[in-house]
């Protein structure tokens, strides 16, 4: 058996998809919370590999340059704000996708912060409810860049 790849050698659709699978752990066991912080997580590497996607069609910038960006977009929202949906202004199409995409990404922003930023708890509901958005999210997004994208459905 190959000895597992180190998660910072991964690529973003492998973290992407290990997140997932971590989720689907979290919500078998009932940690409702913790599997809605893990979906936003999942949501916000699709974004990366969104944004790189971009800047590989778009430009020459080196790697390093490109992970610098993602630092200081921090976070789903400014990634959003301050490169995905800029980024496609010159498509109306993509512009418009991104924007609805940019809603569904708010709230499920918004969930993961009430409870990393507040300790809220969540409800089975909840968590489905945002799960849900999140997989919706990662699923449209990546499939701009990528329609051979396929989350795994998690374990219910």
């Amino acid at each position: 058996m190959a000895p597992k790849k180190p998660y910072v050698e991964l690529t973003d659709l492998e973290k992407l998809e290990k997140q997932w699978r971590k989720l689907s752990g979290l919500h078998s066991r009932e940690e409702w919370s913790s599997a809605i912080v893990r979906a936003a997580t999942a949501a916000e590497i699709a974004a990366n590999f969104a944004i790189r996607r971009e800047f590989e069609a778009r430009s020459k910038l080196n790697a390093n340059f490109i992970n610098n960006l993602l630092r200081w977009a921090n976070g789903l929202a400014g990634k959003l704000d301050r490169l995905l949906v800029p980024l496609s202004e010159g498509s109306h199409k993509k512009h418009k996708k991104m924007k609805r995409l940019k809603a569904l990404a708010d709230k499920v922003n918004l969930k993961r912060n009430t409870i990393v930023h507040q300790g809220e708890f969540c409800n089975e509901g909840e968590a489905k409810e945002h799960i849900e958005c999140a997989r919706k999210f990662i699923t449209t997004l990546v499939g701009l860049y990528d329609q051979q994208f396929l989350l795994k459905e998690r374990k219910r």
